[in-house]
């Protein structure tokens, strides 16, 4: 059994978008399967951007401190976002900049950055109106790997793997059921 974290990260929580459903699909399996499953909404969390180096280095919100407790709690990361302008929607990103501070996800010395984070996993779905080959070969799937590297492997989470949904806007039902089961099976698996 593990304990798995879902961050919801679409910005939009007025109604339901398929990374909602994706989100659902990932938690149903993962119960079902055993492991223990909680989820943060970014929308609802009350995120706010940092706008300087006082406000970094200033007390941390209270969203922020529960969502470190989350991740601390967790084995295993679940990120659900769509592609929005080429990367992750910016709340997501403020949210990230609270939330994955010095002395909780990494610490600083004069001799470089320590890792804090280690011993846990993650998995990234990201969905997107394009075809996800075309986000993987053209595009290089840039925003994806720079959040890998420069977020999450910086600080010691690792294996990171990829969910890659490409053209969810399209109605073909087909498409979005074998996404959703793809999303079940990695949340029964713990993976």
């Amino acid at each position: 059994m593990k304990r798995i974290l879902i961050v919801q990260g679409h910005p939009d929580n007025s109604r339901q978008h398929f990374c909602h459903a994706l989100a659902q699909s990932y938690e149903s399996a993962a119960a079902k399967a055993g492991h223990q499953v909680s989820v943060i909404d970014v929308a609802a969390s009350g995120a706010t951007c940092l706008r300087s180096r006082a406000e970094w280095e200033s007390g941390l919100p209270e969203y922020a401190a529960e969502a470190q407790r989350a991740i601390a709690a967790a084995d295993h990361i679940v990120f659900i976002y769509p592609l929005w302008l080429g990367s992750m929607p910016a709340l997501l990103k403020a949210w990230l900049e609270q939330v994955f501070r010095e002395g909780f996800a990494f610490n600083m010395s004069k001799h470089g950055w320590h890792s804090r984070l280690k011993g846990k996993s993650a998995r990234v779905i990201v969905t997107m109106g394009m075809p996800a080959f075309a986000y993987k070969w053209f595009f290089f799937a840039h925003s994806l790997r720079s959040f890998e590297r420069n977020i999450l492997k910086f600080c010691g989470i690792r294996p990171v793997r990829w969910s890659v949904f490409g053209m969810v806007e399209d109605t073909n039902s087909n498409r979005r059921r074998k996404y959703l089961a793809e999303t079940a099976r990695n949340g029964a698996a713990a993976r």
